[in-house]
């Protein structure tokens, strides 16, 4: 079963981070939440391990007014918020690789009907952000 939608784009990392930020907040979603992996385990193990893994963001989108219909819904949901997007590039590479959390893990875990419409919602969004970056 996969879990994400995947784009990869001939785009440089900065160049990417950035229009990935915009092309979700055309979708109405805002980015609460940025973790730069290469920083951290740089950080935390150490710079070699860093670079094996690359330039890798995560980045957490999120609209209110589905978290808010979600959550009156099934108050646990929010263990699943934000939706994460990542941003990967390995060292050295000439693509960018573009990844969103597939929204309908939320409603296969949930089972819940109308968690499955703000799935769909929020689907249709990561979805319409990846074809934008896509095309360019």
């Amino acid at each position: 079963m996969g879990y994400t939608h995947s784009i990869t784009v001939p785009l440089e990392w900065e160049e990417a981070v950035a229009r990935t930020k915009e092309a979700l907040g055309r979708q109405g979603l805002g980015v609460l939440t940025e973790i730069d992996m290469r920083a951290v385990l740089s950080a935390e193990i150490s710079p070699e391990s860093a670079d094996r893994i690359g330039d890798y963001v995560i980045l957490g989108a999120f609209n209110a007014h589905l978290a808010n219909r979600g959550l009156l819904t099934e108050r646990e949901l929010g263990a699943l918020l934000p939706c994460n997007v990542v941003v990967r590039r390995a060292l050295g590479a000439t693509e960018t690789t573009i990844e969103a959390i597939d929204a309908q893990l939320l409603a296969r875990i949930s089972g819940n009907p109308g968690i499955r419409e703000v799935a769909d919602d929020m689907d249709t969004r990561l979805k319409a952000a990846l074809d934008r970056l896509r095309a360019g």
